[in-house]
């Protein structure tokens, strides 16, 4: 719509659209800052051969991104803006081959992740962020691709997407319960794949916003999180801190303890046993063939599978503290009009390593971060957060 509106006005020969042009660039720009795009995720229900494909891909991405932190680092001109990144995203795909098979714009959004990294330094430099700024790094082990406009294409049913770039992934179905089929493909401006411990997920960014009506209840709140409670109102109520990794914690001990026992390095370290009987000289087992220090052992099957239940448990605590804390954070967004809360440094906090993993568990940054976003996320009237930064 906004890009149609641009092409009327420019139509019109015998007006001067200039200053029109800026103000709905202007007005475009602080709808996007406050009403963010909304992200759909489903699980892929796909065949081996086409989850190797994605993890090509990602491994492809990586390959792009960090060539053009390189460029950057060694203050080459294919590194000093975006531009010059996505440009040299297309030489690396005419030398290699592999880099060939991933579709443009998504070489794009790889360049694009490398100069974002880039910008957030230059930032926190010209801010003067005290500690560390953020040098920019190679990513070793990226996780997630991601396809702008072109590249893909939804099925009518929004069951199915098809991925038509030179990968290889093809048709692959989707599971979840979000009417993606509802939004037009125009307003879809980013598909990411992602890998986690349980498998491959599609996340689509969509150009809409959430209509919720508040309904005004005159009620003003204060509240303060805490670890015994997760947070106590200005009323006195408090609401239960539910402590989910407390709760796993035993199961993920022995998880851990499960990996690192069937490791490489511990079957190498491991010691004979003791003989039971008289014999005091137990029989010294063999030990496994000398490898060269150069060439790194692949870890067994069963390591593997350790490691993905360890994986996997993680990831049910973090969706357990996610969904909790959205949960608790909308509730208390449609009960009152005003919800006022203090600026917590809580990457300073964690720093006490007496309350540190108490503060993790806690999850305040997912909290108070669910509250400020609010307006970005809802378009609604009658109702806003601020924060209370106290006097020292």
């Amino acid at each position: 719509m906004f890009f149609q509106r641009i092409q009327a006005l420019a139509k019109q020969e015998n007006r001067s659209f200039n200053s029109q042009v800026i103000q709905m660039l202007q007005d475009y720009l602080a709808r996007k800052a406050k009403y963010p795009m909304l992200t759909y995720e489903c699980k892929l229900d796909g065949t081996p051969a086409q989850y190797t494909a994605i993890e090509e891909g990602i491994r492809v991405g990586q390959f792009l991104r960090n060539k053009c932190l390189r460029a950057w680092m060694d203050r080459a001109e294919d590194g000093k803006n975006f531009a010059a990144m996505s440009a040299y995203t297309a030489v690396l795909a005419g030398q290699f081959a592999f880099a060939a098979k991933l579709g443009s714009q998504a070489r794009q959004a790889a360049a694009e992740r490398a100069w974002k990294a880039v910008q957030r330094f230059y930032e926190n430099c010209k801010q003067q962020k005290p500690g560390k700024k953020g040098y920019p790094r190679f990513k070793h082990d990226s996780r997630s691709i991601e396809y702008k406009v072109a590249g893909w294409t939804r099925d009518a049913d929004g069951r199915h997407i098809t991925f038509t770039d030179g990968l290889g992934i093809g048709r692959v179905r989707l599971i979840g319960t979000r009417a993606i089929e509802t939004f037009p493909e125009k307003q879809i401006k980013r598909v990411r794949l992602i890998r986690r411990a349980d498998g491959y997920y599609c996340q689509f960014c969509v150009d809409a916003v959430r209509q919720v009506e508040h309904v005004p209840t005159g009620k003003q709140t204060g509240i303060d999180v805490g670890l015994n409670a997760f947070y106590t109102d200005s009323d006195g109520t408090t609401v239960d801190n539910p402590r989910y990794y407390r709760q796993a914690e035993m199961k993920l001990k022995k998880l851990q303890r499960e990996v690192s026992r069937k490791s490489n390095r511990h079957k190498d370290t491991k010691k004979p046993k003791a003989a039971k009987g008289r014999n005091k000289y137990p029989r010294q087992t063999s030990l496994p063939p000398a490898q060269p220090k150069d060439v790194k052992r692949p870890q067994s099957h069963t390591y593997q599978k350790a490691r993905k239940a360890l994986s996997k448990q993680h990831l049910h605590v973090q969706r357990q503290r996610e969904d909790y804390a959205r949960k608790v954070a909308y509730a208390l967004v449609m009960s009152s009009d005003l919800i006022a809360f203090e600026d917590l440094q809580v990457r300073n906090m964690v720093k006490n390593h007496h309350l540190a993993k108490s503060i993790s568990d806690a999850g305040w940054s997912l909290f108070l971060g669910a509250l400020l976003c609010g307006p970005g996320r809802y378009r609604m009237r009658g109702r806003s957060t601020g924060l209370y930064q106290p006097e020292v």
